[in-house]
This record gives C-alpha cells, sequence and structure tokens, in this order.
C-alpha cells in the first residue's frame, strides 16, 4: 500500500506533493526536516492537507505526477477550497 500526499508549510503556506508507503514516518522525517528533497528541508513544520491511498507504488507515482500537473494542480485548489476554506 502506498500514499500520495500534499503538505501545506505552516512557515510559508507552500505545498509539496510527495508518495510514500508510511504516511506517518513521512511526515515526521519532513517536519524533522530529514527529508531527502531540498524543496522540504527548511520549510517546515508541515500539516498535510490531502492524502490518497493507492493499490502499489506504480499507481502511486502515476498520480503524484497528476496532481503535479496543470489540472492536477486545479483539482487540488478545488478541493482544498471545499474541504478546507480556511
Amino acid at each position: 500500500m502506498y500514499f500520495v500526499y500534499i503538505l501545506k508549510s505552516k512557515k510559508d503556506n507552500k505545498y509539496y506533493t510527495g508518495m510514500t508507503n508510511s504516511l506517518t514516518r513521512r511526515l515526521k522525517e519532513h517536519n524533522k526536516g530529514e527529508s531527502s528533497t531540498p524543496s522540504t528541508k527548511f520549510r517546515g513544520p508541515f500539516e498535510i492537507v490531502y492524502w490518497e491511498e493507492t493499490r502499489d507504488r506504480k499507481a502511486a507515482r502515476k498520480k503524484e505526477k497528476y496532481l503535479k500537473s496543470g489540472v492536477g494542480r486545479d483539482f487540488i485548489k478545488r478541493y482544498l477550497k471545499k474541504y478546507n476554506p480556511r
């Protein structure tokens, strides 16, 4: 089982999209600055604003690529506006 997730930085209010096989472990890594991705290393703390479970790594990667596309970013904006109206 894999997850696709979107984090929101509490520091700069920007989003990060990723995938993992352990959502809780990955969030802890991002928040501790232990992430392998430089785009989140100094932007924590983070909160999860969206996550989706997928059947395998290949499906998670496909969904992650979609969410990072223009159409996917539009979907996320609509989703966040509807379910997280802050």
